[in-house]
């Protein structure tokens, strides 16, 4: 069996696919159930977070994998197999551990070092560890991830190569300025109260706002999060639980407000922001960018093949390639870049057609020392001088916002509409990923890149030397097998044998077989953890005439015993 990961994130597929492909926790069972059913698998694990939804699974054929893992995902994410498979990675075997290693460290995260994803993957494990779809493999897996995540962490100082995606956002919300002097005095409406909600809370709790008012379906957990922020030692905050219901009349009042739900739709729509903001300011909320104006009638006028001098209606220019908005096809721009000769034919073409012949025959010499001059120019240095594009029109400065808008749902809870409204300032998870495509680097990702080599490493030799115990317990059992029967022979034999001659004789051919065995199998342990290492196992079997059914049931009793451990 092989170790082979298929999904999508943040670094392969756009947001907006992202948010269509989320599962919601009952289609992660379903694909969970649905991929230990399905033929090339026997264990299966899902990681689904705001950023990245994978598919882990134990297989036995690899294309086969790949297209039922692919299927399965598109199948409960909703989004057509056609349309997400450009957005699919795949990796397999080491290459599959590299990856959730590195993701576990937080070095695959939209915030590089994030330590976030941890408690996702532990949930992950327990989920498949409650509908029993991992066995040792998986098993095996996520718990090595889960430490290498946290020796990443207590090691190194990747958590100053980024932040969390709860902090990452509020520098967005602050403009990069200082967290702490943004939100101080600020009141805070939080809505939901999952792990992010919370995380949220607290941080805007030690940021220093005055207020935390948590909205939540469920309104026991709302209070329940409420009290922890009262209750809590590091902060001094003012905290209280509202119904969904009240939501509307909470952002009227709140200066920020951070969103993360499990919902399927919008939980503000971008009119109830811009209600929320009319409240606040007493008038109606302007929207910053109208849509693009129609654009004026303009006669038929049809582009003109080049053609040679003297013809009255044509114009050696590609007008379709030189029309560009700010640029008169009939001025210096529009020559920008010919050479002599081609001027020559444009100069031509604009004493012909392109001004009124009327008025260029009682003037012929118009235009004729612009022209001289253009075409001694080009004579001089070969093309004319290209210009610049014409300064951008200046666009009235933004009004300062009154309402901070964060929304860390995936899919989104608030209407990305609501970007366009004047006073409204909203950071999502699209424009959280645009932040940070270009943030800096800590010079410690570096040394976790080792450590997640090294740990691939020790966790393949691991495997490797885990895949030949069925066939070493299998041996051992076949020795006893012969020492047990050797010992019925010699009761045969010798009936009156005492109890005491026969257990000594006993000790000392199991002690013989032990020694015997010994060093064949610590060594075949060794060699089998290398690379390479698989061969021996089968070596092995060959060997000693192993009954491949007795390796078989060894290999699943394991299993089995891993898939039933159930959640830790």
């Amino acid at each position: 069996m092989s170790l082979l990961v298929v999904g999508l994130s943040h670094r392969s597929a756009p947001v907006s696919v992202l948010e269509r492909a989320s599962l919601s926790a009952d289609a992660q069972f379903k694909l969970l159930h649905d991929t230990v059913a399905a033929e090339p698998a026997t264990e299966a694990a899902v990681l689904a977070t705001c950023n990245r939804i994978e598919l882990y699974a134990d297989v036995d054929k690899f294309h086969a994998g790949v297209a039922e893992l692919s299927t399965l995902l598109a199948q409960h994410s909703g989004v057509g197999l056609e349309e997400l498979t450009p957005y699919l990675y795949v990796h397999y075997e080491d290459r599959a551990v590299h990856h959730l290693f590195s993701v576990a460290c937080g070095l695959d995260s939209m915030v590089v070092g994030e330590g976030q994803i941890l408690g996702q993957i532990k949930d992950s494990l327990a989920r498949a560890q409650e509908l029993h779809s991992a066995g040792r493999l998986l098993n095996d897996l996520f718990q090595q991830a889960l430490r290498v995540g946290k020796r990443a962490h207590s090691e190194t100082g990747i958590d100053r190569a980024g932040q969390s995606l709860v902090t990452f956002g509020l520098e967005q919300l602050a403009a990069g300025g200082d967290v702490t002097a943004w939100a101080r005095g600020k009141r805070a409406l939080v809505i939901g109260a999952g792990s992010m909600s919370s995380l949220a809370a607290a941080t805007l709790a030690r940021a220093g706002v005055a207020e935390v008012v948590v909205a939540n379906r469920t309104f026991d957990r709302a209070e329940r999060l409420a009290r922890i922020l009262v209750e809590a030692e590091d902060t001094d905050v003012t905290a209280r639980a509202v119904p969904m219901e009240s939501v509307p009349q909470e952002l009227a009042r709140a200066d920020v407000a951070v969103s993360c739900t499990g919902a399927t739709g919008l939980v503000l729509t971008a009119e109830a922001v811009a209600t929320a903001v009319e409240g606040r300011t007493g008038a109606p909320a302007a929207v910053t960018e109208d849509a693009p104006e129609a654009e004026p009638a303009q006669a038929d006028v049809r582009p003109l093949p080049p053609t040679s001098v003297g013809t009255d209606e044509g114009c050696p220019l590609d007008l379709a390639a030189v029309q560009q908005p700010g640029f008169s096809v009939m001025g210096e721009a529009a020559v920008a870049g010919m050479d002599a000769a081609t001027l020559e034919q444009h100069a031509a073409w604009v004493a012909g057609a392109g001004v009124d012949r009327r008025e260029a025959a009682r003037r012929p010499e118009a235009d004729a020392e612009l022209i001289t001059a253009l075409a001694a120019t080009a004579a001089t240095v070969g093309r004319i001088p290209e210009l610049r594009r014409p300064e951008p029109v200046a666009v009235p400065a933004r009004p300062e916002p009154v309402l901070f808008l964060l929304d860390l749902a995936m899919p989104r809870d608030v209407d990305a509409a609501a970007h366009r409204l004047a006073g409204v300032r909203l950071v999502d998870i699209e424009s959280l990923a645009e932040a940070s495509a270009d943030a800096p680097m800590a010079a410690d990702v570096d040394q976790v890149r080792r450590i997640v080599s090294d740990e691939v490493a020790a966790f393949g030799a691991a495997q490797r030397a885990a895949h030949i115990t069925p066939t070493v317990v299998a041996l051992r059992a076949m020795a006893a097998d012969v020492v047990a029967s050797e010992i019925a022979r010699l009761d045969g034999r010798l009936p009156g044998l005492d109890d005491k001659h026969r257990a000594e004789i006993t000790q000392t051919v199991r002690r013989v077989v032990d020694k015997l065995l010994h060093a064949p199998t610590v060594r075949v342990k060794q060699l089998a953890a290398e690379p390479g290492g698989a061969g021996y196992a089968d070596a092995l079997r060959t060997l000693f005439d192993l009954d491949q059914e007795t390796v078989a049931s060894v290999s699943r009793a394991e299993d089995s015993t891993e898939k039933n451990r159930g959640p830790r």
